[in-house]
This record gives C-alpha cells, sequence and structure tokens, in this order.
C-alpha cells in the first residue's frame, strides 16, 4: 500500500507540472511571456530550498522519533503479558485470563486506533480498565509486581499521548503557507518568464517546478507519520512490531478463553 501511494504521489506531480508546461505553452505562443529571467530570480528559488530545507529537518526529526514508537507499544504490552503471565508460575491459582484477554483487546484496539477506528477518547478508556484488574491480582501477588504492571501502564499513555500530538499537530502552519504561496509564485514566473531558446525554457521549468511541488507535499506528507487512515499518505512507520504483538497476545487470549 505505502509503495501503491508513493507512485500516487510521484503521478500527482507529474499532473500538476504537465498542467504547468500546458499553461507555459499557451503563454509562449500567445505572446504572454512578459518577464526576463535575472539573478534576482534565481535568489528566490534559493531562498525557497532554504525554507524548504528547514521545513523538511523538522519533519524528519519527527518522524525518525516516530518510527520507534509502535515498536515501544510493543514492549510495553508483552511486558504487561509477561509480568501477568509469571504471576501463575507461583500461583496456579492466579486468575489471570481476564486481564490476558483484555491486553490482546487492546492491542487490537490500538492498531485500529492508529486507523481511525477509535477515538483516542475511547482508547485511553480501554487503558484505564486495566487498573481493577491489577488491583484483582494483588492477593496472588507482590505490591512491586503490581508497580510494575502500573508503570508499564503509565508508559502505553504516554506513547499514546506522545502520537497522538504528533498525528494532529502540523509542523509550524505559517512555514507551509509561506512555502506554498513562494512556490505557486515561482511557478507562475516561470511561466510567464522568456527563456531562449524555448526549449531550454520548458526544460528548466518542468525541472524547477517539479522539484519545488514535490518537496513540497513530501514534507506535508512526512509531517504525519501516522497517515494509516489517509488514502493519500506513502510515507507512514511501520506497524510490523505492533501488528506481531497483536497476534500473540490474541494467542495467549484464545488459550484463556473458556471452552
Amino acid at each position: 500500500m505505502a509503495i501503491h501511494n508513493r507512485h500516487r504521489l510521484l503521478l500527482r506531480v507529474s499532473a500538476i507540472v504537465a498542467a504547468i508546461i500546458g499553461v507555459k505553452l499557451l503563454v509562449h505562443f500567445a505572446g504572454w511571456e512578459i518577464l526576463s529571467v535575472n539573478p534576482l530570480f534565481s535568489g528566490i528559488v534559493a531562498a525557497n530550498v532554504f525554507l524548504m530545507g528547514f521545513l523538511l529537518s523538522g519533519v524528519l526529526a519527527d518522524f525518525k522519533e516516530s518510527e520507534r514508537l509502535p515498536g515501544e507499544l510493543s514492549a510495553c504490552l508483552e511486558n504487561l503479558a509477561q509480568e501477568v503471565s509469571s504471576i501463575r508460575m507461583t500461583k496456579p491459582e492466579a486468575k489471570v485470563g481476564p486481564c490476558l484477554i483484555l491486553l490482546s483487546q487492546l492491542g487490537q484496539d490500538i492498531l485500529r486506533w492508529f486507523h481511525k477506528r477509535h477515538s483516542t477518547r475511547e482508547l485511553v478508556a480501554h487503558l484505564d480498565a486495566l487498573t481493577p484488574q491489577f488491583a484483582a491480582m494483588e492477593q496472588w501477588t507482590q505490591a512491586t509486581l503490581v508497580a510494575r504492571l502500573k508503570q508499564e501502564q503509565g508508559n502505553l499513555r504516554r506513547v499514546i499521548t506522545r502520537i497522538h500530538t504528533i498525528r494532529e499537530t502540523s509542523f509550524i502552519s505559517s512555514g507551509y503557507l509561506l512555502a506554498d504561496l513562494v512556490t505557486i509564485l515561482l511557478c507562475v514566473g516561470l511561466i510567464f518568464a522568456r527563456i531562449e531558446p524555448f526549449y531550454e525554457s520548458l526544460f528548466f521549468v518542468s525541472v524547477i517546478s517539479y522539484l519545488m511541488i514535490f518537496l513540497l507535499l513530501l514534507i506535508r506528507d512526512l509531517d504525519n507519520p501516522f497517515g494509516y487512515y489517509d488514502q493519500s499518505s506513502g510515507e507512514d512507520v511501520s506497524l510490523k512490531p505492533l501488528e506481531d504483538t497483536a497476534g500473540r497476545l490474541a494467542q495467549a487470549a484464545d488459550r484463556e478463553s473458556p471452552r
């Protein structure tokens, strides 16, 4: 799916550039090329590239952090399941099945939450439902183990909150607005610029506009590394560790389910 969406991004950019080239041809044959290329024009191009580099470096920092967040969720769920299962090793009569089933449901809920089939409020409510389960297991284990369970529960809440913040917050909206305006003005300037010979004009217009538009769309895509619910999103972090963990938790819960 991600590869398909990347191809879709290339096609979107190509379609926009093709439209720009079409307008350029119309302007050329109509004799409307009224602008001349001078050092100020190349300075605007350089300034826009610098602005996009600034935006790209900012979203890449969040993207690199986001790459490890699904793994952290996976590790927290696995640690909770292992700690809960260890109670039965010393206390065979301990009723840990309901907690393991709830953990399995939580893993599936997190995956659905990534695809926006669950709201953050609903997910946090499901996470809070673990607290009574931990309290019920205090009679079969030491307080230190229950404290570790609550610590992992807090880690889950922290990571979920961080993912929600990254997903719902745009990086410097005013910077995007400025980049949009400059890119549009550059494309308009390229269309009305007079460059001889004409085939060189078509080459420079297509290359510069393709670079500017592609960078702009790529930065917007990278700004949300958790865009699985968006069909146009192609640069998303992998959920494979979390999917594998959810599968293992489902198997453990299935063994605890009454036949």
